[in-house]
């Protein structure tokens, strides 16, 4: 969870400024919603510690603590929470992006607003608790990572539903170099996106990996070049929302019900699931349009 392993943040970029380009992807499903929610367009809710703009049907959170680090404290839990819950019932949102700055995703937890609580004090009032509220947003979360992704900052990119990575990203969980251990899940998703031992070897020795180590542990889906980044995530984004909203849900209960439940069970839910696909409009449209040899026009019901 710590910030204060990493480098001085003195000349941090801000990765609001980074742009993509010709975001809409080519030879896919259109939204019949997407022409009244097209182009870039900034909420009119304030946040604190993060920015928040519409990018056609995509949902972008870029996490702005740039003296920090995207140092993670409880101001930023309540913004990055709020925006997602904004974007989770905007039926014009398809898909969310978290992403960082240039040089840090988020370089771990606040220390300074920790160090002096006591244990009382922690378990009376969870200042980790509405990270958890990630876990309730139905629709799909891509973390956009570069720079540094350590202890909170890594645990939060695990809590999305996957991770694009720049080639300079460093993934770890240094919070043992400060007396304590991961508090926001670290422990749990870490082990069950690279298996027990590098878990274990992360957790225990401090020590980080790099985008390529995790990529090719299974933390990571894509690794691109830095300048891509954000271009490349919001792309895969755009993808996802150009498609059957209904579907994309079920989906995303459907895999995130694996990591539950045994096979029998996972796989009884996902037949439930795949049967109630069939009760949206989606799914009458996109087998038409197959067969018809056209896009489909997706309505999102």
């Amino acid at each position: 969870m710590s910030n204060a392993l990493a480098p001085s943040a003195s000349s941090v970029a801000s990765a609001s400024n980074a742009k993509g380009s010709n975001l809409q992807p080519a030879a896919k499903p259109v939204s019949e919603k997407s022409a009244s929610a097209a182009g870039v367009s900034a909420p009119s809710q304030r946040y604190e510690t993060i920015l928040i703009e519409r990018r056609e049907r995509v949902g972008l959170i870029t996490l702005n603590r740039p003296k920090s680090l995207n140092a993670l404290n409880v101001q930023m839990s309540r913004d990055v929470v709020a925006a997602l819950r904004h974007f989770n019932t905007d039926d014009n949102i398809g898909a969310i992006v978290i992403a960082g700055s240039p040089r840090a995703f988020a370089a771990g937890a606040d220390i300074e607003e920790m160090a002096d609580k006591t244990f009382a004090e922690l378990q009376s009032r969870d200042i980790f608790a509405a990270w958890q509220e990630l876990l309730t947003i139905g629709k799909p979360i891509i973390a956009a990572v570069s720079g540094y992704a350590l202890g909170g900052g890594c645990e939060l990119a695990m809590m999305c539903d996957f991770i694009i990575a720049a080639e300079d990203a460093h993934f770890g969980q240094p919070e043992i170099k400060l007396g304590i251990l991961p508090g926001i899940g670290g422990s749990q998703r870490l082990t069950r996106s690279v298996g027990k031992a590098l878990a274990m070897d992360l957790i225990l020795t401090g020590r980080s990996i790099t985008a390529a180590e995790a990529k090719a542990a299974g933390l990571v889906a894509r690794v691109v070049p830095a300048d891509e980044l954000l271009q490349t995530t919001l792309e895969a984004a755009h993808t996802i929302a150009g498609y059957n909203a209904p579907a994309v849900r079920m989906a995303k209960e459907a895999v995130n019900r694996a990591q539950e439940v045994g096979l029998s069970e996972g796989m009884l839910h996902e037949r439930l699931l795949f049967q109630a696909a069939f009760a949206t409009d989606g799914q009458k449209e996109g087998m038409s349009a197959f067969l018809s040899k056209r896009a489909p026009v997706f309505r999102h019901r």
